[in-house]
């Protein structure tokens, strides 16, 4: 009875769950891979050893080829392989961009961070499939400049695959999100999805609210976040 005690108990470690979610993700892969991929006309990389890393953003317009170069050190910007001279505004803008597609596309990776604040907000079931639900939170201090920001993760009980997850925002005036993980595949024994992207009428609703509002179809649908020409090396 004791045993069977603490393995119910350990299912309701919120460590644990997202800790079951990375490995099922790619895990140490991830931490150990140089990742590659376009994300809406720009390139990405992704690179990380040691407890240094090297985000990059790799796109051409106008002004000719642009590298943004994201390390521990802060950003670097490049134009035509030239140190370009930009505002602290538009350097912390460009730090933000850059760290957030990178965070979305490698999720739930990236969540075991100090800063992160993990708990059990309870079990669900959506489309005949049965969920934790982890809510997570972030310090202050190490969570950068979106340390308000919430998210809820439905994690699958069998799989521990990340099959949904919803975010309230404070940027750019704000707001709260649901995404529906999509064309789930396997790369070098990392996983990678695409999501469905979707918003409430209301941006004032609780964030936990949205599971019942996707259900019952009153979410508008706003756009597809698709990853492409995938590289893991």
């Amino acid at each position: 009875l004791s045993l069977l005690a603490m393995s119910c108990s350990s299912k309701k470690d919120p460590q644990g769950i997202i800790d079951r979610s990375i490995e099922a993700h790619g895990g140490n892969r991830i931490a150990q891979s140089h990742i590659q991929f376009d994300f809406r006309n720009r390139h990405y990389s992704f690179y990380k050893t040691n407890g240094l890393f090297k985000y990059t953003r790799e796109f051409t317009d106008t002004l000719g080829k642009v590298s943004d170069v994201l390390t521990n050190s802060g950003l670097v910007r490049f134009i035509n392989g030239d140190t370009a001279k930009i505002s602290i505004e538009k350097k912390a803008a460009y730090s933000n961009s850059v760290n957030s597609v990178i965070y979305f596309a490698l999720l739930p990776y990236g969540l075991n961070d100090p800063a992160v604040r993990k708990t059990y907000f309870g079990e669900t079931s959506i489309k005949n499939q049965s969920y934790y639900r982890i809510k997570i939170t972030f310090d202050q201090s190490g969570g950068g400049d979106d340390h308000e920001d919430v998210f809820l993760y439905w994690i699958n009980k069998d799989h521990f695959t990340v099959d949904y997850f919803a975010y309230s925002y404070h940027t750019d005036g704000g707001g709260i999100r649901f995404r529906e993980a999509i064309n789930r595949r396997t790369v070098m024994g990392v996983l990678f999805q695409d999501y469905i992207n979707y918003k409430p009428k209301s941006e004032l609703i609780p964030l936990d609210d949205l599971e019942t509002l996707f259900l019952a179809n009153k979410l508008e649908r706003l756009s597809e976040i698709n990853l492409e020409n995938i590289v893991v090396q």
